[in-house]
């Protein structure tokens, strides 16, 4: 909840236990329901810095189920005058690809999905641009989806964003997935050269990891 609730103060949010399912928190809802929050302002900000630049954006959101944030960002969007899409995982794996084609060729300018839907076997070459509302716990997703763009075939330069509120937990997220990611390079032969480059020597799970920040 700590991780969700800064990208969905638009809904309010219960903490139950996991077993008694007592309630343990209750906080209401911060946003309204079309009100941009500072992130997706930001995020909408880019993609039509983008579209002036003759470049789309893919966005990711890991939180497309009962959190679903990826309609609100699609209206928002829409709002402002962009294209957007969402990519569900209700469109079949065999799907995908065409479905993507298809929404480029009716003039998409952004395309948001949860990262898990396009971590493999997809060359996303029109979508040179890329931005993460979050990551999400999984390294190799996060390199994955990173790549999408970076592709053979691919002419133009391709940017990657991640956006994430200050002081919150998603920070601290970041910052452990940062490390990991760059220990995974090294440890591969690989030197970092990314935006998450910051060298890690602990053993623990991002979640354990996270945990022990929370506790200090």
């Amino acid at each position: 909840m700590l991780l969700a609730w800064p990208d969905c103060a638009f809904r309010d949010e219960l903490v139950r236990h996991p077993r008694t399912r007592v309630l343990l928190a209750n906080v209401p809802a911060i946003f309204g329901g079309s009100e941009a929050m500072p992130k997706k302002a930001d995020v909408i900000d880019l993609c039509k810095a983008e579209k002036a630049r003759g470049r789309r954006v893919l966005v990711y959101s890991v939180y497309s189920g009962t959190r679903d944030t990826t309609s609100r960002l699609k209206a928002m969007c829409e709002a402002e005058g962009l294209r957007a899409a969402v990519l569900r995982a209700s469109i079949d794996t065999s799907r995908r690809e065409d479905w993507i084609f298809e929404q480029v060729d009716r003039g998409v300018d952004v395309l948001i999905t949860n990262p898990e839907l396009v971590k493999t076997g997809l060359d996303l070459l029109d979508f040179p641009t890329i931005a993460f509302l979050q990551t999400g716990w999984n390294v190799y997703t996060l390199q994955q989806a990173a790549r999408r763009s970076w592709r053979i075939g691919q002419k133009l330069p391709v940017d990657v964003h991640f956006f994430g509120y200050g002081g919150t937990t998603q920070i601290t997220c970041l910052q452990l997935m940062a490390k990991k990611i760059a220990v995974s390079q090294s440890t591969s032969g690989d030197v970092p050269d990314t935006g998450l480059d910051v060298l890690n020597q602990e053993d623990d799970s991002i979640e354990v990891a996270l945990a022990k920040q929370l506790l200090r």
